[in-house]
This record gives structure tokens, sequence and C-alpha cells, in this order.
């Protein structure tokens, strides 16, 4: 709107904010999603990503923080802006746009639901984005079908160029071990072979710890530690397509 434009309410109805936050993790071999239960109307009983409406005296960021540890008891989590979300009818209430946060985490908290959220859980991922199923059919509330979608996205391209995957190893790991986090998040097998000469040929990714293990079962393998360098060049490609 011009600075010389008269505001007429009747034009520009009132327009509601929230957020929303895509919580990823690894768990029991598979990428798992932070999802409550909605406690409330609408779509109550239906899954949701954990969120709520910002309050008049808070930073977006800050709302996602507080909406997350509200509904789900997880908190301390660094969280990046993923996208925002506003097509009109995507909440049933009034006009609502929504800005969607992101956060990847190694070691996934006990959640319990709170606030207006009935129950939280982790959930495989791949429940939930069944390709399959069309758009229509989809069991999350809202468009938190599309939101989960972006973020697990956002997070299988992050790791093509960065270290983020060494963040799911213990301490000392295996290439082996390593390249299982990436088969995981990009839902593909990788060949062996080429994943190692990528991983170890990127000066400073990984340092060798001198030490081996057999815990993987079969032959020795060698462990190695994340290393200072962080960014991947040339980046790792998905293979093409990524199947969910």
């Amino acid at each position: 709107m011009s600075g010389s434009e008269s505001y007429d309410p009747s034009k520009y109805p009132p327009v509601a904010v929230t957020v929303d936050v895509v919580l990823l993790t690894i768990m029991e071999d598979s990428l798992a999603a932070l999802l409550v239960r909605r406690g409330a109307d609408p779509f109550k009983g239906s899954y949701a990503l954990p969120g709520g409406f910002v309050t008049p005296d808070e930073t977006l960021a800050t709302a996602a923080a507080r909406e997350l540890q509200e509904e789900t008891g997880a908190r301390g989590m660094h969280l990046e802006q993923l996208g925002t979300y506003g097509d009109p009818g995507r909440d049933p209430r009034m006009r609502v746009v929504s800005v969607a946060y992101l956060a990847l985490i190694p070691n996934p908290p006990e959640v319990v639901g709170g606030s207006d959220a009935a129950s939280a859980e982790w959930s495989p991922v791949a429940t939930f984005l069944d390709n399959t199923l069309p758009e229509s059919t989809s069991i999350l509330a809202f468009d938190h079908r599309r939101i989960l979608k972006d973020g697990v996205e956002r997070a299988r391209g992050k790791l093509e160029y960065s270290g983020l995957a060494t963040a799911f190893c213990a301490d000392e790991f295996t290439v082996g071990e390593l390249r299982r986090v990436y088969e995981i998040v990009w839902g593909v097998d990788l060949d062996a072979r080429n994943f190692h000469r990528k991983v170890t040929g990127t000066l400073g990714f990984l340092e060798p710890t001198g030490e081996m293990t057999t815990r993987g079962g079969g032959r020795p393998a060698q462990l190695f530690r994340r290393g200072p360098t962080q960014t991947l060049n040339p980046p790792i490609l998905r293979p093409s397509p990524t199947v969910i």
C-alpha cells in the first residue's frame, strides 16, 4: 500500500500470522519428524506440525521456539526459516499466513503433548509423504504435508554440500555408517566405493582416528571423526529421482 493510499478495513481484513516447525531426526533406520495430534478444532485428532499463533509482542523465531516447547516439550533447537505459506483457504478459521522453521537434530528428545496438542510423537516421514496418495487424501492438517515435504527436501539438499550428515553419527564413525545416514535421508542406495572416494577425497572433511572397528560385522573398517572442513566441494549429488 502506498503512502498516499487510504486504509479501508473492509478491503484489507485482518490476517493472522502463525509459525510451524519441521523437526527432523533419524530413528530406527528411518527419517522421522516430530508431529502432534491436534486437541482442538479445526482438524481435531489429526496429525500436524508443532506450531501456533504469533503474539503481538514476540518475534517469529521466539514464537516458533515457544510453540515447539509448549506443544511437545522440545527446546533448545537451532531453528532456520524454511518458507512462508499463505494460500487463501489454508486455514478454515480465517486468512492465516504461516512462517515455517526447520531443525535437524541427531539425538531426539523425549516428547509429550501440551497446550492444544493432545499428544506428540516421532513418526517416519514416509508415512505422511507417500507419493502414491493424492494431495487430497493427506492425513496431515492444514497444508502441513506440503510444509513437511519442503522441509525434507531442504534437509536432503543440505546433505549434498555440507557436513550435516556427520552430526547424526557417533563421535567416531566408519564411512559405511556415514553413508547409511545419506541413504536414510535421501531414500536411496549408494555405491559404497564411489561414496568412500568422495567423502575421503575432500581435504579436511573427515579425519582418520588411526583405529579400526568390526562393530558393523565383516572386515575391520577404519574409524573417522568429523573434520574442520564442513563444505563438500565438489558436492555429493543425489541420485535422481529421489524416492520418498
